[in-house]
């Protein structure tokens, strides 16, 4: 496990903290969306995210009840000890696993991002459902993605919510916030990369697509929100409009899922092209 440099050690105050003790008040303040914009931190919960935050050299503090010194010794050994309380107010779950890292945020520019040439991008298009937001981070991550683009009215990356539901990629890969969709969409294509929307109203096949060998180039998705899909404008700025296949006898597949088909069909189309 990688280890901070010394001077990020955590241990500043003897003692066990509680819900006052000024650096848990400034730590809950990371629930917002404006102290987290304001300072570029924010909270992972948990220690799968905690262990990967700490792997990524990202943790600044952090929290852990003593049950979890007991139980992640690994994790815990610069961790602050906190009462059940004060970690209880620190959490976004009804029941916390005992371990909260403030973690300095590392969004990378759109330009930097791009200049890597990433084979396989899901750019995230004005969706605001944290939990979705956060499984398709961690899908994409699975399925080999290089960078997750948060574009235009997108949910904050860094909500309680959307950090839980990734799981830890969060960690792994390039994200990017950009407010400018039509911009990352230039950007991607610019680079060589071929630009897919996600839509159920697509004239194109997934399927087929796969069989004609055209989702073996570098590629990035386009996904909309749950609720509306993609707007017009950027389906008429992708090169394709792609439909998942419906064999059965359901409506639709819902964001994560669909997202889920795609990025592994496009995954899988590279890895057999090497």
């Amino acid at each position: 496990m990688a280890r901070r440099p010394p001077d990020l050690a955590l241990h500043q105050e003897p003692g066990v903290f509680t819900q006052r003790t000024p650096r848990v008040v400034a730590a809950r303040r990371l629930q917002r969306r404006r102290d987290r914009d304001a300072t570029g931190r924010f909270l992972a919960e948990g220690p799968q995210a905690v262990r990967e935050a700490l792997r990524a050299s990202r943790v600044r503090e952090l929290f852990a009840t003593g049950a979890a010194f007991e139980r992640y010794p690994e994790l815990t050994r610069d961790a602050t000890p906190v009462t059940e309380d004060a970690l209880a107010s620190l959490a976004g779950t009804v029941q916390p696993q005992g371990l909260v890292a403030v973690c300095e945020a590392a969004d990378v520019p759109l330009d930097r991002a791009v200049a890597r040439t990433p084979r396989l991008t899901a750019v995230l298009a004005e969706i605001r459902d944290p939990g979705n937001a956060g499984t398709v981070l961690r899908t994409a991550d699975a399925a080999g993605a290089a960078a997750v683009v948060f574009a235009g009215d997108a949910v904050d990356p860094y909500n309680g919510k959307c950090v839980r539901a990734s799981a830890g990629s969060l960690f792994h890969v390039d994200v990017v916030r950009e407010r400018d969709p039509h911009a990352v969409v230039a950007a991607l294509r610019g680079a060589g990369v071929r630009i897919l929307a996600a839509t159920g109203y697509g004239d194109a096949d997934l399927d087929d697509l796969a069989d004609a060998g055209e989702l073996a180039a570098p590629t990035a998705w386009l996904f909309g929100s749950e609720a509306h899909g993609l707007p017009d404008d950027l389906l008429a700025a992708a090169d394709r409009r792609v439909r998942v296949p419906i064999h059965g006898a359901a409506e639709s597949l819902n964001l994560a899922a669909a997202a889920a088909v795609c990025l592994y069909s496009s995954a899988r189309a590279q890895r057999s092209s090497r």
